[in-house]
């Protein structure tokens, strides 16, 4: 049996990074700062995909996909995005490789330089911007709605698995509008759907809101994210929806003929979601034994354990459990019939106890005789023996049940540990211990500096259903019209 996991409430940093290698979510690479996805972490990943692949389409999104590569001169046509992305771009300068002449490995060919270097994407709205200069002429051709599935290069000096990583995977959404109008409610909608994902498959709660300009992404007029607090009591930004104004199709000279026949710049959003919503999941519910997976992203939803001790047994366990491995996935339930002999049944229990699945069925001689089986749920660690008859059905209801009842622990934490502050003492004190803090913010950059300076909180987002309420800056003392979201943030 390996250790225990070190606790969340002692080393929280070593207890998320051992989740991730025991579970068997990810590990480190040979290439520093990027990481290996493991099949079951992946699998978390390719349901994450799935689910908001079917949502995008619900919305009327395409997939399509562009280059890995981004000529230098296409990042430098929008000054701002340029600037905002610069320290993080890998840049390839050369094709080709030659062999050492003193006999000893390869080199780089110097007859072999890029006429223009090439970035590796860090983001890809220049090559998309550029692509759409030649499928967009008429109000016809709009909206057009674009999705990619890719990968990204950010050169990151401090990684952590999942949570920052110089490669990693995600999606980006890319829009183009006739109306600003449009654009503006494109914007929104994909922060609905992020928002409808994290609730309703991570079971984690989220508050939706506008980015202050001094966080907005690098080119966008306006950015809306969701924040999500994790058990340490820091925030967590989960997705982002960008409106991009005209400044991209100014940029790439994207003109079309509107409905009065005159030509008009096109109106655009980007979006997207990455493979940090997998640090999202792990730190929002876990605990000291292990992941906590919401049953509609875990890729072994209920997992069946024989408890034996001879052959015999076995066939008779097994010839019993087969009518409900078979229902159960014809109930479009992942199931596991785990029944390999290298491992005790205890070894198991904690294993997939450490992974997560939702729902455990133990069933031995014992329960055979009786006609029942033990049911061990995953997020309150209860165990309770119940009738063969109607299992099936049982567990079907179960497993909603657990993830009602994550979201709701998960919305209970954030609840417990947001906190109304209105004295600079008070957050001082408060923003040392963790949580949302909901302060007035005079809504200006110089304050929103000061007070990053001094404590490492960042303004999370303005809250979309902030209520005008009339008050004083906590740093400033200025006048403010609403509270805002503090926190510090991974």
């Amino acid at each position: 049996m390996s250790k225990a996991l070190p606790k969340r409430s002692e080393n929280y940093s070593e207890w998320y990074n051992e989740i991730v290698k025991r579970a068997d979510l990810a590990e480190n690479s040979a290439v520093r700062g990027c990481m290996i996805i493991k099949p079951y972490g992946y699998a978390i990943w390719e349901k994450m995909q799935r689910a908001l692949d079917d949502m995008f389409k619900a919305t009327g999104h395409q997939n399509a996909y562009f280059p890995l590569f981004v000529p230098k001169s296409f990042l430098e046509k929008e000054e701002e995005h340029a600037e905002g992305f610069a320290k993080e771009c890998a840049v390839v300068t050369h094709y080709r490789l030659k062999a050492n002449p003193d006999g000893k490995g390869l080199v780089v060919d110097p007859n072999a330089k890029l006429e223009e270097e090439l970035i590796i994407r860090p983001t890809s709205e220049t090559v998309i911007w550029n692509a759409y200069k030649g499928w967009i002429q008429s109000w016809r051709d709009l909206p057009l709605l674009i999705n990619q599935w890719a990968n990204v290069v950010r050169w990151e000096m401090r990684t952590r698995l999942f949570l920052r990583t110089t490669e990693f995977l995600w999606q980006e959404g890319h829009t183009a509008h006739a109306t600003e109008a449009e654009a503006v409610e494109e914007t929104e909608k994909m922060l609905g759907v992020y928002a409808d994902f994290a609730e309703n498959w991570m079971a984690m709660p989220v508050v939706k809101g506008l980015k202050t300009p001094g966080e907005r992404f690098a080119g966008a007029v306006e950015t809306y994210c969701i924040e999500a607090l994790m058990q340490d009591g820091k925030a967590l930004q989960s997705g982002t929806s960008h409106f991009l104004g005209q400044n991209f199709a100014r940029s790439f000279d994207v003109q079309f003929v509107n409905k009065e026949n005159k030509l008009e710049y096109a109106w655009a959003t980007s979006w997207g979601v990455s493979t940090r919503l997998m640090g999202a999941l792990i730190m929002a519910h876990s605990d000291d034994k292990g992941l906590v997976l919401p049953p509609r992203l875990a890729p072994i939803q209920v997992v069946i354990v024989p408890i034996y001790k001879s052959e015999e047994d076995l066939a008779k366990i097994s010839e019993a459990v087969n009518p409900i491995f078979e229902e159960l996935k014809a109930a479009g339930i992942s199931v596991k019939y785990d029944d390999s002999d290298n491992q005790r049944s205890g070894w198991k229990f904690a294993e997939y106890e450490l992974k997560g699945v939702p729902v455990r069925l133990g069933l031995g001689m014992r329960d055979l005789e009786n006609g029942s089986i033990e049911v061990a749920r995953r997020d309150n660690l209860t165990k309770e023996s119940r009738p063969l008859e109607g299992i099936v059905e049982y567990v079907t209801n179960l497993l909603d049940e657990i993830q009602a009842n994550i979201y709701q622990k998960a919305a209970r934490f954030r609840q417990e540990n947001t906190f109304r502050i209105d004295t600079w003492d008070e957050f001082k004190e408060r923003i040392e211990k963790g949580g949302f803090i909901s302060a007035h913010w005079d809504g200006t950059a110089e304050t929103e500096e000061k007070i990053k300076e001094e404590t490492k909180a960042t303004i999370r987002c303005i809250p979309l259903d902030a209520p005008e309420e009339e008050g004083t800056d906590i740093y400033s003392g200025k006048p403010s019209t609403k509270r805002v979201i503090f926190a510090k943030a991974y």
